[in-house]
């Protein structure tokens, strides 16, 4: 089983479903933490995300031997999945506000405001591959938001940091309630939003398009 999985150079293949074992071990972990993370915040008892992710206490830190650690691996995963979400949509072509639609829609389902908080302590935001992730997502979300511009269907003082402000908002859960209570809200008013882009849209908006870059704290 996963938990018994060793490094062995020299016999790379005596355990193949071991491995894989260990890799669908970590994958539960990481999911099950995303959820207990948006729910109940980055400090969850570790005890209680092995349980929802149905290992032991040892395979989850065999896999991540502190909390920083699995933190990293959970804003990992949910940069990486709504990136690879944003190129599906846009390799998928058709109609650009309907790219827009489905990107911001998988993105609020990772539930990314929930873990915004995770990013203001204890996350490193030099980390490397963070910020390889973070700007891969913030082509890929200019990219569908000035394809949609350009096609004339979505209003042109807005930026991508104004759509990214939303999704954060609108995807925290509020006090007191679940993840599946607080997963139509988000849909709902993510989608009034939406309709809030359209060149049709009446409302002269003060100030100016927010950028992405203008969203990064300073140092």
């Amino acid at each position: 089983m996963g938990e018994t999985v060793h490094a062995n150079p020299e016999a790379p293949h005596t355990a193949p479903c071991g491995r894989a074992d260990a890799v669908r071990n970590r994958d539960r972990i990481v999911d099950a933490a995303r959820e207990a993370f948006v729910i109940s915040g980055p400090e969850v008892p570790l005890d209680e995300i092995a349980r929802s992710a149905v290992v032991g206490n040892a395979t989850l830190y065999r896999h991540f031997p502190d909390r920083d650690t699995l933190i990293r691996a959970v804003v990992h995963a949910v940069t990486h999945r709504v990136a690879e979400r944003a190129r599906t949509v846009l390799a998928e072509g058709g109609d650009a506000f309907e790219a827009l639609r489905r990107f911001a829609l998988a993105a609020a389902e990772e539930r990314v405001g929930a873990l915004c908080p995770m990013l203001s302590g204890r996350f490193d935001r030099d980390d490397p591959e963070f910020l390889a992730g973070r700007r891969l997502l913030e082509e890929l979300t200019d990219e569908l938001l000035g394809r949609a511009q350009r096609a004339g269907q979505v209003r042109g003082d807005i930026g991508a940091g104004d759509l990214m402000v939303v999704l954060s908002q609108l995807t925290r859960p509020l006090p007191g309630t679940g993840r599946a209570e607080f997963g139509p809200f988000a849909e709902r008013h993510l989608l009034l939003f939406l309709d809030g882009l359209r060149t049709t849209a009446s409302s002269e908006l003060p100030g100016h398009p927010a950028t992405l870059e203008a969203l990064r704290p300073t140092a």
